[in-house]
């Protein structure tokens, strides 16, 4: 990390997370980021879901959530960018404060409750994303509505034309009642309406699956065969959880979504555990407590194809983003790797 970014993230780091949130946006606008491109070698080169990713490091969805740093980001090292999650309507989302920091812990706490300006603007956005990069959109349901299996394939049908992948987001903590929808009945219907809307696109692209880490082994299983049989492309574990266990800082009971290094185990053994139950048949993306370029490759030898993360730039900064993927590329080649994909889930047993 350079020294201004260094500076940078220490000033913000006084101020309140959401607001020095703000700001970060603002600085990546104003072209205040690194820009090496996105880092790529042979070894780094990979495809998921039929995308062809110039490394396998992506921004999870969460960080851009209103689509408005497409350039910046694409151009920060990342192999692919999520953003969202986005609503058909727009809504403000929880009461605030609702973004919490836990230093001591290198994680946060949100309760944002999908905070967005709405698809319209989001689709606005994204007809003038970069061409050359690969983007996704992570979909959300109005908190109001009456009808969240259709609002997921209201937004992918409004913003599809300018996507590569979308992500069905049901593993939220923030809103209520939303992860009931990962129930297996619930969760079959949605995605079969998703998939339907997808299918009958003029350009169908990859849909992906967000889970939540605090499942039972019965709810995982329920999800694998949900998503084996109704034509899922990948399968994102995972999001944040609800767990509290062995945090030290002052706002650790907050209530919200835990993100960040705590979550890194849990959400790794969940992803084996997954890897197991496909059998390979479904790409897996690993997300939770990446902040190293060891733990991104740990969560590709547990059984990810892919890996994505947001929290630790908190911590790391935004060039944390080549630093995880130019070192992956050291860690490939020393185990004598010639691609990511031949250490997908080489060490699988050693998280059951």
């Amino acid at each position: 990390m350079k020294l201004t970014e260094k500076l940078g993230l220490a000033a913000l780091h006084r101020l309140d997370p959401e607001v020095a949130h703000g700001l970060s946006i603002k600085a990546l606008k104003s072209g205040l980021a690194p820009s090496p491109g996105p880092v790529t070698s042979e070894r780094l080169k990979t495809q998921v879901a039929g995308l062809d990713l110039p490394n396998p490091v992506g921004l999870a969805a969460g960080f851009d959530k209103n689509g408005e740093v497409l350039g910046p980001l694409s151009r920060a090292g990342f192999g692919f960018v999520e953003v969202g999650a986005v609503t058909p309507r727009p809504q403000p989302g929880n009461p605030k404060p609702r973004l919490f920091r836990l230093t001591e812990d290198r994680a946060a706490i949100n309760r944002f409750g999908f905070n967005n300006e709405g698809m319209d603007v989001m689709a606005a956005r994204l007809s003038h994303r970069p061409k050359d990069a690969v983007i996704g959109l992570n979909l959300g349901a109005n908190k109001d509505s009456d009808d969240r299996p259709g609002d997921f394939a209201k937004v992918l049908a409004h913003c599809a034309a300018h996507l590569d992948f979308a992500t069905v987001n049901v593993s939220s903590p923030n809103t209520e009642k939303l992860r009931d929808l990962q129930g297996k009945a619930a969760l079959s219907v949605l995605l079969s309406g998703v998939i339907n809307t997808r299918n009958a696109l003029p350009r169908p692209l990859p849909v992906f699956l967000k889970i939540a880490p605090d499942l039972t082994d019965a709810e995982l299983q329920d999800i694998a065969e949900v998503a084996r049989e109704t034509g899922v492309d990948a399968v994102i574990a995972t999001n944040t959880t609800l767990s509290r266990e062995g945090l030290h800082s002052p706002d650790k009971d907050q209530a919200g979504g835990l993100s960040g290094a705590p979550l890194f185990e849990k959400s790794t053994r969940v992803l084996a555990q997954l890897s197991q139950l496909t059998n390979g048949d479904i790409p897996l993306i690993g997300v939770g407590g990446i902040s190293t370029a060891e733990q991104a490759y740990a969560k590709i030898c547990a059984g990810a194809s892919a890996v994505q993360f947001y929290t630790a730039m908190v911590y790391g900064g935004i060039s944390l983003a080549a630093e995880i993927a130019s070192g992956l590329d050291r860690l490939l080649a020393r185990d004598g790797y010639t691609s990511v994909a031949q250490a997908v889930g080489s060490k699988r047993k050693d998280w059951l």
